[in-house]
C-alpha cells in the first residue's frame, strides 16, 4: 500500500474530525434543527457544522488554497494554487430520514497549464461504516489499505447499475425515464441509494458495475470521478465524450461494460 501523501493526510484528518459529530447527530436525527433551502432540498445544522469543521482543518493545512463548498459556495484562494471541492454531507435526505447511507466528499482540483481543470486527489468517507475511499492521480484508488479495482463483469445481464432519480425541482424526469426504459430490461438490477459520492465510490470498488446520472453539483461527483478512473474504470458524458462535468452528465463503468451502457443511454437521447 502506498502511504498517504501529506495532502491526503490533511483531507482524511478533516473528514475524520467532522465525522463523530455527524454520527451523534444522525443518532438524534429527530431533534435536528432543519431549515428549507429549496424545494425538497434540506440543509441541517449537522451539515453546517461538518462543513465548518472541514473548512477549518483544510484552511489550516493549505491556507492559500481556495475552496468550493456546498453551503459556503466559492471561497477565493491563490488562483495559481489548487482548490478543494467539498460536500460535507452527501446524502442529506437519507440522513434526515434515518437512513444510514451518506458520506463526506473532498476533492482537489488543479488548474493545468493548458487552462483545463483536473481532479488530482479524492477522499470519500462514510462515517457510519468507517470506510475511507481515496485516490490520487497516478497512484490508484484505495479503500483504506486495499487496492480498488472496478468489477470484471462483461455481460449486461449480470450487471448491477446505480443511478439517481429526478425528484421535485431536480432533474429531467422525461430523459431519465427514457434511459431507465432502455437500461432496465438489459441488466440484473438498478439501485438508487441516494448518494452520488458513494455510488461512484462503489463503482470503483466493484460493488456496482456501472452508474449514470445528470444534473448534479461539482461537489457531489468530483471525488468519485477520480476514484473510478484510478480504479481502472471509464467516466464520460452521455455522448461518450470526456466532458462529464461540463455537460453535467455522468456515465461510469468498467472497460467491458461502458460501451454497452453508453449505447443504451445514448439511444434513449435520440
Amino acid at each position: 500500500m502506498p502511504s498517504h501523501s501529506g495532502l491526503l493526510t490533511i483531507m482524511e484528518r478533516a473528514a475524520r474530525k467532522a465525522a463523530p459529530r455527524l454520527r451523534r447527530d444522525f443518532n438524534e436525527v429527530q431533534q435536528l434543527q432543519v431549515s428549507r433551502k429549496g424545494p425538497a432540498d434540506f440543509v441541517t445544522m449537522a451539515d453546517q457544522r461538518a462543513e465548518q469543521t472541514i473548512f477549518e482543518e483544510l484552511s489550516h493545512g493549505r491556507p492559500d488554497w481556495g475552496m468550493l463548498m456546498e453551503e459556503r459556495g466559492e471561497i477565493a484562494g491563490d488562483p495559481n494554487k489548487p482548490r478543494f471541492i467539498v460536500d460535507p454531507l452527501d446524502g442529506t435526505s437519507n440522513f434526515l430520514h434515518g437512513i444510514p447511507h451518506f458520506a463526506i466528499s473532498i476533492a482537489v482540483e488543479e488548474l493545468l497549464p493548458n487552462g483545463k481543470r483536473e481532479i488530482t486527489a479524492a477522499l470519500i468517507y462514510q462515517p457510519l461504516t468507517d470506510e475511507s475511499f481515496w485516490a490520487e492521480r497516478g497512484r490508484g484508488a484505495w479503500l483504506t489499505d486495499q487496492r480498488l479495482r472496478v468489477s470484471s463483469r462483461r455481460e449486461m445481464s449480470e450487471a448491477l447499475i446505480a443511478t439517481g432519480i429526478p425528484f421535485m425541482g431536480h432533474g429531467d424526469f422525461v430523459q431519465w425515464s427514457r434511459i431507465f426504459g432502455n437500461v432496465a430490461p438489459q441488466v440484473a438490477g438498478i439501485r438508487r441509494l441516494g448518494s452520488a459520492a458513494l455510488d461512484l465510490a462503489w463503482v470503483a470498488a466493484g460493488r456496482y458495475d456501472g452508474y449514470w446520472e445528470s444534473n448534479l453539483k461539482p461537489w457531489d461527483v468530483a471525488a468519485g470521478l477520480l476514484l473510478v478512473k484510478e480504479a481502472g474504470g471509464y467516466v464520460t458524458d452521455f455522448r461518450g465524450g470526456d466532458r462529464p462535468m461540463e455537460r453535467n452528465e455522468y456515465l461510469a463503468a468498467n472497460d467491458g461494460l461502458h460501451s454497452k451502457l453508453h449505447k443504451l443511454v445514448a439511444g434513449a437521447l435520440r
